[in-house]
């Protein structure tokens, strides 16, 4: 899937869009980001059609910040769900980020490669990926055999 640019305004992202930015952009307030001062909201949908979102959680101790993409991750895991079917990220700032190289792997666990994630400002701007353009030729589940 190549990249798509658009600029979209947040009510007009349509029905299953909507619920996605809504949840990432209120996960976004509660972000713990005193030393980055870069709030980011991320929310997924699973296979179930269930919706969970994640924010980031800075630490004193830089490399244990966690991202906003496996905070997601995690509620959906420990909802019991276990694949990601569209994701979606908003950052801090009037442009678009993307997921970091980490987060990029942990989507891959539980998303194929054509998943889109979407990813967003605040105000609504969008650039959407599939997850194998974020990580191309990625190592996954599918490469381990059972023992």
């Amino acid at each position: 899937m190549r990249r798509a640019r658009t600029a979209t305004k947040p009510g007009n992202l349509g029905e299953t869009l909507k619920p996605l930015f809504e949840a990432a952009l209120e996960a976004r307030t509660h972000a713990h980001a005193p030393y980055s001062r870069f709030p980011v909201g991320a929310a997924l949908r699973s296979r179930e059609g269930g919706v969970f979102a994640g924010c980031n959680v800075e630490n004193a101790s830089y490399p244990l910040v966690t991202c906003a993409e496996a905070g997601a991750i995690s509620a959906m895991v420990a909802a019991g769900h276990k694949e990601i079917v569209e994701f979606l990220v908003i950052g801090g700032a009037d442009k678009v980020i993307t997921p970091c190289g980490a987060c990029r792997q942990r989507l891959r666990e539980f998303a194929r490669p054509g998943v889109r994630v979407h990813c967003m400002t605040p105000q609504g701007e969008r650039t959407t990926f599939s997850v194998g353009a974020l990580l191309p030729s990625a190592f996954g589940p599918e490469h381990l055999t059972e023992l």
